[in-house]
């Protein structure tokens, strides 16, 4: 069990974990409180701090719920709400998540037969997810009966090129070949790392900021860069970090997900001290509160979320290097690393004028090696946190 001296000991760890199951219902699926609705990359999220807190059990219930509900094409519903659909439509990154979810469980537990029964599954969510690839890299955030949404997001993107390197570790793991999802995280870490035209920009939400570095995309120098250029638009002294920069609004999940960027970035001390910070949104049973507006002092909203609650688990596990998935986010960005350096060129330049010429491989950042899109349903009650309408397009995930 994870526990962070002097901030999170082992029972507080637990008994997240125990309050998280506590919210689960009998078919696995994890609403994002009582009573709320659910979404399929919070609800694996959500798993995955099951899985930290020793809850494996419950874990593979959540997994399970995917397992049984996903289409016949490899898609999820966006949003699901008292087990009913509540929106149809198909979002690429809820629908790649599970990757990322299940070879972080295979890590923990090291249950290699749960992790052959869920393949099938993740074979055809990423499967999917492929088929909306752009020309240049870009993945497109969604689809529809009515078609594509061509556009692509920076934070969707970036978590997708993340699940789609768990794909390839989990095909691996069990003697698959999956050549075709490691060119997809090829030509989409480099759209991301040196074609930000070809993303719609969000640039007043803070994972817009931060998730190219948690997710692996950027490294390095271009890693550092991109925390340090908007710290101070970010961060808040003592609460964490804020959602919207222009919002005095400060959200745990964004700030223990920019935990895991400092940490995957080399940067334990700031790590450790933002984790700290967002510790006030803590309540006596283990549950989170999602969000404190610091201009009045008032939760916002008034709810206890379980995706909060577990990426606070999987920050103490990055933090305190306890189980054996606490690298989940790391190794992505040492992957990285190590692929950069085996070819010429800095992983935010790129050989072809545009976008483009990267089509063809004109790019030494892409291509096979050794000859191998929260736009949609996530957190959309943000901008109402200080009185304002609320955009009907929050997300950025």
């Amino acid at each position: 069990m994870p526990g962070v001296p002097g901030v999170l000991d082992e029972d507080a760890v637990r008994a997240t974990g125990e309050w998280i199951a506590s919210v689960q219902k009998p078919s696995g699926e994890i609403p994002w409180f009582t009573g709320g609705h659910t979404d399929p990359w919070d609800h694996v999220e959500s798993a995955m701090g099951l899985t930290v807190a020793g809850q494996w059990e419950a874990a593979r219930r959540a997994f399970g719920f995917l397992r049984d509900t996903q289409r016949a094409d490899g898609s999820w519903p966006i949003k699901w709400q008292d087990g009913e659909v509540a929106d149809a439509d198909t979002d690429t990154n809820f629908c790649a998540y599970i990757a990322v979810g299940l070879w972080h469980h295979h890590l923990v537990t090291g249950a290699r037969d749960f992790l052959e029964s869920m393949w099938p599954t993740v074979r055809r969510a990423l499967d999917l997810v492929l088929t909306h690839q752009g020309p240049q890299g870009q993945m497109w955030w969604g689809s529809s009966p009515r078609g594509f949404c061509d556009e692509a997001l920076i934070t969707g993107s970036s978590s997708i090129h993340h699940a789609l390197r768990c794909g390839v570790a989990i095909a691996e793991e069990l003697g698959e070949s999956a050549p075709e999802w490691d060119l997809a995280a090829d030509r989409l870490g480099h759209a991301l790392r040196a074609h930000p035209e070809l993303f719609t920009p969000k640039t007043e939400f803070s994972m817009d900021w931060f998730y190219p570095v948690l997710t692996g995309v950027m490294v390095g120098e271009q890693a550092q860069q991109r925390i340090d250029a908007r710290w101070g638009d970010f961060v808040v002294d003592g609460l964490g970090i804020r959602c919207v920069d222009h919002r005095p609004w400060v959200t745990g999940a964004e700030t223990c997900e920019f935990v895991l960027a400092l940490e995957a970035a080399g940067r334990h001390e700031q790590a450790l001290e933002q984790f700290t910070n967002m510790q006030h949104l803590r309540e006596a049973d283990g549950s989170y509160w999602t969000g404190l507006v610091f201009a009045d002092g008032k939760r916002w909203p008034v709810e206890l979320s379980t995706w909060t609650g577990a990426v606070v688990l999987l920050a103490a596990d990055a933090l305190s290097r306890t189980t054996p998935g606490n690298e989940i986010f790391r190794y992505v960005a040492d992957h990285t690393m190590q692929r950069l350096r085996s070819r010429p060129g800095d992983p935010a330049t790129c050989e072809g004028d545009t976008a483009a010429d990267c089509a063809s491989g004109a790019s030494p950042n892409v291509g096979p090696v050794d000859g191998a899109s929260r736009n949609g349903a996530s957190r959309e009650a943000a901008e109402g946190a200080v009185g304002e309408a609320r955009p009907s397009e929050y997300s950025v995930r």
